[in-house]
């Protein structure tokens, strides 16, 4: 039996930031060594919502390289872009034709953006879990590190497989059932300016987010000016305290202390002795990965290879499942 294999991936959406970091990468990072492993930058998904073509490809770079500052670790994980792999696309349609209709329209975040962008939404928008399936169920995987809010993507991925298989490959399954790996500390970041909201690129304001990218003074400022309460005392899990649990938390997991030792440390504090801390904890705790991600950068060549490796050990995977499933369905074989 060889190692379970494990595919995720981040949007190619603007940089990435500490909800991206320490809800998704930083745990890939963690278990890569038990895994093989297979991290893809999601360049399909980033044009379900108004995008800039101007800044695509090189938002694509930015995130691989960024995989490579965070740790990914080419021994255990390869690292390739999306749309090199024509097979996501085609996998895609394929499902599309199977999944039912009500199946989108229950996601929840479809129900969201497509609220933000009333009529110019995308028929991409309401499809994009089936992509995000195809992306899966290619490699056979048999886990996806997902935050919570990804997981009813994933119980969807879960439903197209017994469906094609029941309908299509009952004697022998072609699809593997994955399951989600979810982290439960940082799973969920929140916004620095509303500790209801999750962190997201999304949001309009950038005081909302601290990028992994971003300098020292920017975190600084970032952090001075977020969202508090005027209670003294430091508290986790207070409901009436959202903002306070989420700094506490970024302030644990960047740190690398435990919960129990955040709060003998910081039950007494105000919040103008804590947002230094944080801040200089934030700081020291970036710095290495953007001074990786410059030695990356630097390197441009180096960066293509490590993609075109992974875009084929990728295709490899991803075109004999297309093949099976094609099979499956009763297309011809190319001549």
């Amino acid at each position: 039996m060889g190692k379970q294999r494990v595919l995720s991936g981040v949007q190619p959406t603007g940089n990435l930031h500490l909800g991206n970091y320490l809800g998704a990468i930083r745990n890939w990072v963690e278990i890569q060594d038990q895994y093989e492993n297979f991290f893809c930058v999601v360049d399909l998904h980033a044009i379900t919502v108004p995008h800039n073509p101007a800044t695509l490809a090189a938002d694509t770079y930015t995130i691989a390289a960024l995989y490579l500052a965070c740790g990914i670790d080419l021994q255990h994980s390869h690292i390739f872009v999306q749309s090199h792999v024509s097979a996501h696309s085609e996998l895609c349609w394929l499902l599309n034709c199977i999944t039912p209709l009500n199946w989108l329209q229950d996601m929840i975040q479809f129900k969201e953006k497509a609220l933000k962008q009333g009529e110019n939404v995308g028929a991409g928008l309401l499809t994009y879990p089936v992509l995000m399936s195809a992306d899966i169920l290619l490699y056979q995987a048999d886990k996806v590190p997902v935050g919570e809010d990804q997981k009813q993507h994933l119980e969807l991925a879960r439903d197209i497989v017994n469906r094609f298989n029941h309908q299509f490959a009952k004697d022998k399954p072609v699809l593997k059932l994955p399951d989600p790996l979810i982290r439960k500390e940082g799973a969920r970041v929140m916004s620095l300016t509303d500790g209801t909201k999750k962190m997201s690129k999304s949001d309009p304001s950038e005081l909302s987010r601290i990028n992994v990218l971003d300098p020292p003074d920017q975190i600084a400022n970032k952090i001075k000016r977020c969202k508090t309460d005027p209670v003294r005392g430091l508290t986790f899990d207070d409901v009436d305290r959202p903002e306070c649990n989420n700094l506490l938390t970024l302030y644990m997991l960047l740190s690398g202390k435990t919960k129990e030792a955040v709060v003998a440390e910081c039950a007494d504090m105000g919040w103008g002795q804590f947002k230094p801390l944080l801040t200089e904890t934030a700081i020291n705790a970036l710095k290495p990965i953007q001074d990786k991600y410059q030695e990356v950068m630097a390197e441009k060549g180096y960066l293509e290879s490590v993609l075109r490796d992974g875009r084929e050990k990728a295709e490899a995977i991803a075109n004999q499942t297309l093949a099976d499933v094609k099979a499956a369905l009763g297309y011809t074989v190319p001549l």
